[in-house]
């Protein structure tokens, strides 16, 4: 199902307050992380090492907003190889390396093998993640790398289709985390979902699995 164009109505970035809180978002970035080769309770995928993802069982439609303020759907990707990653910024371990992570792993295949993929980040905490903070913290590891957010509804729809699990966690006051299972996939130019990566790889690694999937297409 498309999902319908939608408004911006975002809340400002909450500034974190307290170092028990950091540490408690960490537990609960370490206790979600998905080890290589192992299956996530939380995935409908099942991302693995080994995991391959095929037909039209995961994706889907979508309208979201770029860090640019431009409209973005899965049109915009057609022809394109893009490693899709559903996080949030406010995590503090995880998320960061699973960036590092992509952007290494994409930079590779660039330099070495001359193969293309595009980087894109999609958001699960549209409330903190607007286009302007989204903008601000995707430069920290690569200006490749696409930043998408939106309403909320428009994110628990593309979250829906792609079997992606999150759930926010109410914390005092203001706080909240978000439990997900930081998913990473990659998409062939026909926006099929060909493999689902957990958070374990290393960049050489995820490079020659992408290199792999991208290579046997042409063969």
């Amino acid at each position: 199902m498309l999902c319908s164009l939608f408004c911006l109505h975002f809340q400002p970035a909450i500034v974190l307050g307290f170092a028990g809180f950091i540490t408690f978002l960490h537990y609960n970035d370490e206790r979600r992380a998905v080890p290589r080769g192992q299956a996530s309770s939380n995935s409908g995928c099942g991302c693995g090492s080994n995991t391959t993802v095929k037909g039209p069982i995961i994706g889907g439609p979508f309208t979201l907003m770029s860090t640019e303020n431009k409209i973005v759907t899965e049109n915009d990707f057609c022809g394109k190889w893009v490693l899709l990653y559903f996080g949030y910024s406010f995590s503090p371990d995880v998320g960061p390396e699973q960036l590092k992570m992509m952007s290494k792993a994409v930079d590779k295949l660039e330099s070495k093998h001359n193969q293309k993929i595009l980087p894109v980040f999609v958001t699960l905490d549209p409330q903190r993640d607007t286009p302007s903070h989204l903008h601000a913290y995707l430069k920290e590891f690569d200006s490749r790398i696409l930043g998408l957010t939106g309403a909320a509804s428009a994110m628990r729809q593309m979250a829906q289709e792609y079997r992606v699990y999150f759930k926010k966690v109410q914390e005092d006051g203001d706080d909240y985390l978000v439990d997900t299972s930081h998913n990473m996939y990659l998409m062939n130019p026909k926006m099929e979902i060909v493999r689902c990566f957990g958070v374990e790889y290393n960049p050489d690694e995820l490079s020659q699995e992408l290199l792999k999937e991208v290579t046997s297409v042409s063969q």
